[in-house]
């Protein structure tokens, strides 16, 4: 027979929310505040790369951050820490921080599952750079491809392989930089359980992940990395869908974005809810856009759209 749980049965875990709340209240006003204070308004690349480096180089500042959390679990094994945290068989991470200029996160590998999965086929350029704090290495392997970047011309069909250069062993303490635009990495073979601490710097990130085949380094699949690209192409649909005849001028400057795939993903909505406004922009598409997928699309469109928008022969 099963047994319902009843949290008014023990006190201890019925008040953990409100324990932890706060606790919680506490840390993020103190210590997590002060963590988001020293990024506050910089949106310079180089110079929240280099207060990350500096954070996560000074071990007294990472365990300031995190201690009246350490100090609470310790006290209190129901005690609830106030992060997103996702879990599989592989590993445990933990969003400490997430603000316009970076986001931090804590991750423990298990080392047992690392070395039962069987090799990955692909690895992942994530398209962001990265500084990670090894506190547990786990003397682990870390194989390392290098890409072309994925500029305004970039091109899947004819996009160069990854190639895989020199693979080198991560120790306690190492600090590794990581620049996911042309880089990218798979770790095995670790002896311990591999504890992370990783910087993922927001601004000067690309537009697309890439993933690549392990075995010959070819790309296998590019997606959209970038949130506000995914929630401007949504925003699109959504005007075209309600019919906003006054959204034109919206359709225009999407079409403009310095995201290839965005533009093209612009003008396929816009021609769907305006082709006679859009047929212009999409001419000048076909001349002059740097992307060559987005210049072939474009002729074969126009061409299309010319023939609908003619007029019939009299004859």
């Amino acid at each position: 027979m099963t047994r319902r749980f009843d949290a008014k049965s023990h006190p201890s875990l019925a008040d953990a929310r409100a324990r932890s709340a706060a606790v919680n209240a506490d840390w993020m006003a103190g210590p997590a505040a002060a963590v988001a204070t020293e990024f506050a308004g910089i949106t310079e690349a180089s110079e929240i790369e280099r207060r990350a480096t500096a954070f996560l180089a000074d071990p007294r500042r990472v365990e300031t951050m995190l201690a009246p959390l350490i100090v609470a679990l310790r006290a209190d094994p129901w005690f609830e820490p106030p992060f997103k945290v996702s879990r599989d068989r592989l590993r445990t991470g933990a969003v400490l921080l997430d603000c316009p200029a970076l986001t931090l996160t804590a991750t423990v590998t298990n080392a047992d599952a690392l070395n039962r999965m069987p090799p990955p086929a692909t690895l992942v350029l994530p398209g962001r750079v990265t500084l990670t704090l090894y506190r547990r290495g786990g003397r682990a392997r870390m194989r390392r491809w290098r890409a072309d970047p994925a500029g305004p011309a970039f091109s899947a069909p004819t996009a160069a392989a990854a190639r895989e250069i020199a693979p080198r062993t991560v120790h306690d303490g190492d600090l590794i930089r990581q620049d996911g635009r042309i880089s990218g990495h798979l770790l095995t073979g670790a002896v311990c359980d591999i504890v992370a601490l990783t910087a993922t710097i927001k601004p000067g990130a690309d537009p697309l992940i890439r993933e690549y085949a392990v075995a010959d380094g070819a790309l296998v699949s590019a997606a959209c990395a970038d949130d506000a690209a995914s929630r401007i192409e949504m925003l699109l649909t959504f005007l075209r869908v309600s019919g906003r005849v006054d959204a034109v001028d919206l359709f225009e400057q999407a079409s403009r974005h310095p995201a290839f795939h965005l533009r093209w993903a612009a003008m396929r909505e816009w021609l769907m809810f305006d082709a006679g406004t859009a047929r212009d922009r999409l001419a000048a598409m076909r001349a002059d856009d740097p992307n060559a997928e987005v210049r072939t699309a474009a002729a074969a469109t126009y061409a299309a759209l010319e023939r609908r928008l003619s007029p019939p022969c009299p004859a």
